[in-house]
């Protein structure tokens, strides 16, 4: 697959010398924006399909008449880290 190009990208002179300080002795500036760009983008991957469960959830908790209040909800997760930790 032939490779595409990014935009030229303009920051502040104090972002770049930060960013050249605190790269790894084997990685370059380039390599290191594009590791930023995969990252970015697989965070809002897991950001876009965390919403969607949420909007599944609402949308079944809406047709069913299913809530559970805050302190049923906390009560459960303190029951479960303390059998957690029991173990």
């Amino acid at each position: 697959m032939k490779s595409a190009t990014i935009p030229s990208l303009r920051v502040e002179p104090q972002l770049r010398q930060a960013v050249e300080c605190s790269l790894n002795s084997d990685e370059t500036l380039s390599s290191f924006m594009e590791q930023a760009l995969r990252d970015q983008v697989n965070r809002r991957k897991i950001q876009n399909e965390f919403i969607a469960r949420g909007l599944v959830s609402r949308d079944k908790a809406k047709q069913n008449g299913e809530y559970y209040s805050t302190n049923d909800v906390l009560g459960y997760l303190d029951s479960m880290l303390a059998n957690a930790e029991k173990s």
